[in-house]
């Protein structure tokens, strides 16, 4: 029953749009219990199937407007099963440590430097772009392998060291995707999932995913961005941190949206609301792991307002992207610039041309010299949709500048 009651209740709680943690309140609130004896990851155990509800199955099925029944009924497989990670991992073992190792013992002092070093280009990357980046991010990568492989290490060393090739294969893949170096960031990435799976770190794994997902999204790949980005919360689990979780469901909102069709619009609306209710759970806030540094709820309402713009939505997403715009660090000039392309789309769509162009100016100016393979192809998108509006000075007088 489990299984089946499961599927019932995550086919129900989607088509109110509500994330897990929504549908625990309102189970509490039907149920008359103060506190919150249910919670978002008792939720999803249900959903997976790890637990069934029994005693909570009335209020459950009194929560989603549904009689018990109907939750119990047997679902037919909507859609094939979601590609496991494993299914991304390479073909043969980069990682495998060689027969004879000629770099004698490493330990935790190594392992701290390696940590260090990761961690610095994260930082670097807030202010620098791929194309700058690129270069010594692979000579990284190649020396952290070679210590990998050619060195003895202990089991606990080991995992250890398997964790920051994992971390150190994320952000170089990022940097070489906003290259434009796409095949060499997936095999980056790739790389990295080798890593992250060999050290049993599935929140490392479900990033790695992630972040390959979205190079697909934005890269003519679709649908099978939508299927890894999905995969990568799956394979998290519930129990990934908080951070971490809101990150990967924003993801999925993202390859929705590319994905395109109004059922695909419906999960990433639906993905929004998981990453904000999982934004909100800060339970384990102390457990989040450093690459997520960078997520906070400003973030997460730029995702918001990408979302609604690709939907054609621009009076919801031109209050949120000035919202964030309007305090946004100005040394992380990629970004700002990037952001600024959401909201002159938005202005257009809003038919607003002449606020349009004064944002596009600016997003232009600022990325003249920033070696973004990403923030150029968003820039070309701009120009191409203010094109409709040719034929108003300001916007002609971009065009003209920009050589368009």
């Amino acid at each position: 029953m489990g299984s089946s009651v499961g599927a019932g209740v995550r086919r129900e709680r989607e088509r109110l749009g509500w994330s897990q943690a929504r549908l625990a309140r309102e189970v509490c609130r039907v149920a008359g219990v103060r506190g919150e004896p249910v919670g978002r990851q008792e939720v999803s155990r249900w959903e997976t199937g790890r637990r069934t509800p029994r005693e909570w199955l009335p209020f459950l099925a009194a929560a989603l407007g549904v009689p018990v029944e109907v939750l119990k009924a047997p679902q037919d497989p909507a859609e094939p099963p979601l590609p496991l990670l494993s299914d991304f991992l390479p073909a043969e073992d980069p990682l495998k440590p060689l027969a004879v190792r000629p770099g004698g013992r490493i330990g935790v002092g190594q392992v701290a430097d390696i940590r260090q070093r990761v961690h610095g280009l994260r930082l670097a990357d807030d202010v620098l772009a791929g194309g700058d980046l690129l270069r010594p991010a692979l000579r990284e990568l190649r020396t952290a392998v070679r210590v990998f492989r050619e060195h003895s290490h202990s089991e606990q060393v080991t995992r250890q060291l398997l964790r920051q090739l994992g971390e150190l294969a994320q952000i170089v893949g990022w940097i070489a995707s906003d290259a434009g170096q796409y095949a060499e960031a997936e095999r980056i990435y790739r790389l990295g999932l080798s890593a992250a799976t060999q050290a049993d770190d599935r929140t490392l794994a479900g990033n790695l995913a992630g972040s390959l997902a979205y190079q697909f999204s934005n890269t003519g790949r679709e649908e099978e961005g939508f299927d890894l980005a999905r995969a990568a919360v799956e394979g998290a689990g519930p129990d990934a941190p908080p951070k971490a979780r809101a990150l990967y469901w924003d993801r999925v909102a993202w390859a929705a949206t590319k994905a395109g069709g109004a059922e695909r619009a419906r999960s990433a609306l639906r993905a929004l609301g998981e990453a904000e209710g999982a934004f909100g759970d800060d339970r384990h806030e102390d457990e989040e792991p450093a690459y997520v540094y960078w997520v906070d709820a400003g973030e997460l309402r730029v995702m918001e307002a990408r979302v609604h713009t690709e939907l054609r939505r621009p009076l919801r997403a031109v209050p949120l992207l000035r919202d964030v715009l309007a305090t946004y660090d100005a040394t992380h000039v990629r970004e700002l610039a990037l952001y600024l392309s959401w909201l002159a789309v938005a202005y257009a769509d809003a038919n607003e041309p002449e606020e349009a162009a004064a944002t596009a100016k600016r997003a232009l100016y600022l990325s003249a010299d920033t070696a973004s393979e990403r923030t150029a192809a968003r820039l070309r998108t701009v120009l191409s949709r203010l094109a409709d509006f040719a034929d108003v000075p300001e916007v002609a007088a971009l065009l003209a500048a920009a050589g368009g």
